[in-house]
């Protein structure tokens, strides 16, 4: 249900990073830590499960967003997520 703009305290522009200003071009990552990135967590960072799974409602729109901009690679193990990495051509 909507809400009214007036109970929030503090309302923040809707900005997002490009992907060359998140990403290093040499590296890839897992959407679990291009979620962190957004964030400006360390990729490393530990986070409960909850925070996770929120931090994903972001972080995968924002790759299909930015799909153009960026490389995927195949999991290195069954048990492992993809990577996106930076296009660099």
């Amino acid at each position: 249900m909507p809400v009214p703009k007036a109970e929030f305290e503090t309302i923040h522009p809707a900005t997002f990073y490009e992907p060359a200003d998140l990403l290093e071009p040499d590296q890839m990552y897992t959407v679990y830590e291009i979620a962190r990135l957004l964030q400006e967590l360390d990729p490393d960072a530990e986070i409960d499960q909850e925070t996770e799974a929120i931090l994903l409602d972001w972080a995968i729109p924002w790759i299909m967003v930015h799909a153009d901009d960026l490389v995927v690679a195949e999991p290195r193990a069954d048990d492992e997520p993809g990577y996106y990495g930076l296009a660099t051509e």
